[in-house]
């Protein structure tokens, strides 16, 4: 990267920069942001949907802007600002392997998202591979394997029969051949953290393999690679306070070197020429760039690379510290209202990120989210958080009952399948969940002060 671009970069994020011994939030868009309110006037929006998108931090946003002017094609240019956007995007790549501690063998593919990420392992599974997966997964780990033959686990509900499960599920497969289990770091629904190093080693005792979906782990948590023993791990940049549109897969090569490229095209291409037939031949790229086809997301790519380094810079240690405070206080504030049931499958001393799902005795799931938006200006989620199978067993419905996600049938103060989800992160200041912990007392207190209707599935105040 040039010397101007560095030092661009350099002064926008020493604006925005967070001491690490400081127990601050760290600056994200949309801080000082109003909603109205139907009771009238306006407040803060207080952003408590980190699960499904986090808030782009203040210094990736910085970051970009300073790349914006030079911004150029990737690989496809001899200019200058190609050359540097080049050079940029592999450097990138550099800094999610540090910051993933990755082995120096292992690849890193940029994606759209984890997604993304997951489905591209999917279409590199070699013939006949076996996949073990447990129901407990978002449907984003739990349903790319269409062209395997699957094994779905039940839900454990300790973290020591996680691993037992598996372990007897992978002692009794047959034939023995490829194998790959795939398994979450953190819950999306419950927040709580799994056992991977242990479902890393039962994995390998038995010949298979393990891809760790870190979606919900990476904002919150160190991830090794090497520490965890892991094969591959996936995660999002809007979950990693980065603005849509970018992924990671990062692990081992040889599965990924010997299937064909997840898209056809150009950049995953070395060499193509016609034959004398009239056909074509081609010679893929075996390094990442063979499931990195057209042009690459190069703006997607550096903000990843930007939150990597401005979350490594902060320190996981303050963050976690800082985090499990924000935690502490929310379950507390709703174990004090005997009408409301967190989610858990490990139980109340489970470790966990800043994820936490619950229902309300006597309320639709979307009529409470409903009044948390437009009475409270705080924006949380409603639905069964694309993880059906997880939330209908922790809601003690069948498996096999209908919903939708976040499109609950049921009217305003009629039960539904659903649960609410309250989520927050490295930028969420004390202001935001002492706010929701209040209002949750008041609305199961003294009900909702305004009358709402069902609207195409969803729960909207009534004008």
């Amino acid at each position: 990267m040039s010397a101007t671009l560095n030092a661009a970069a350099s002064t926008a994020s020493a604006a925005t920069a967070v001491d690490p011994a400081c127990a601050e939030p760290l600056a994200v868009l949309g801080r000082d942001v109003t909603v109205p309110l139907v009771t009238g006037g306006e407040v803060t929006y207080a952003a408590l949907d980190y699960a499904a998108s986090a808030p782009a931090l203040q210094r990736v946003w910085d970051d970009v802007a300073a790349y914006a002017p030079y911004y150029g094609s990737v690989h496809r240019g001899a200019g200058y600002l190609s050359q540097l956007s080049t050079d940029l995007f592999e450097q990138s790549r550099a800094t999610v392997a540090g910051f993933l501690d990755c082995r120096p063998s292992d690849q890193i593919v940029f994606t759209r998202s984890t997604t993304d990420s997951l489905n591209l392992l999917a279409a590199a599974l070699p013939a006949g591979c076996q996949v073990f997966v447990f129901e407990t997964e978002h449907h984003a780990s739990l349903l790319p394997w269409t062209n395997a033959q699957v094994t779905y686990l039940n839900a454990p509900r300790t973290p020591d029969e996680a691993v037992a499960t598996l372990e007897r599920a992978l002692a009794d497969r047959e034939p023995y051949g490829p194998a790959l289990v795939c398994v979450t770091g953190a819950s999306n629904v419950t927040g709580e953290l799994w056992p991977v190093k242990e479902l890393a080693a039962a994995a390998h005792a038995h010949g298979a393999r393990i891809v760790l979906d870190a979606a919900q782990l990476a904002p919150h948590h160190p991830v090794s690679v090497q520490e965890l023993d892991v094969d591959w791990v996936a995660f999002s940049g809007h979950k990693l306070y980065a603005p849509f549109g970018s992924g990671v897969l990062a692990g081992r090569a040889d599965w990924l070197q010997q299937a064909e490229p997840y898209l056809a095209g150009g950049g995953a291409s070395r060499k193509v020429a016609r034959r004398e037939d009239g056909g074509v031949d081609v010679e893929w790229h075996t390094t990442a760039a063979r499931h990195e086809a057209g042009s690459p997301n190069v703006i997607g790519v550096y903000s990843i690379a930007s939150a990597c380094r401005a979350l490594t810079e902060a320190g996981f240690d303050t963050l976690v510290a800082r985090e499990q405070e924000l935690i502490r206080k929310v379950r507390e504030g709703l174990a004090e209202v005997p009408a409301v049931r967190v989610l858990s499958l490990f139980g109340d001393d489970a470790p966990r990120v800043g994820v936490i799902s619950f229902v309300v005795d006597g309320w639709n799931s979307s009529h409470f989210a409903a009044a948390l938006s437009a009475e409270y200006g705080i924006g949380v989620r409603d639905g069964l958080f694309c993880a059906h199978p997880l939330v209908r067993t922790l809601l003690g419905s069948e498996p096999q009952a209908q919903g939708e996600c976040g499109a609950p049938e049921a009217a305003p103060g009629e039960r539904s399948l659903n649960a609410i989800r309250v989520s927050f992160g490295a930028g969420t200041p004390d202001e935001h969940v002492d706010r929701f912990v209040g209002a949750v007392k008041e609305l199961v207190a003294d009900g909702a002060k305004w009358q709402y209707r069902t609207e195409e599935g969803r729960c909207v105040p009534a004008v």
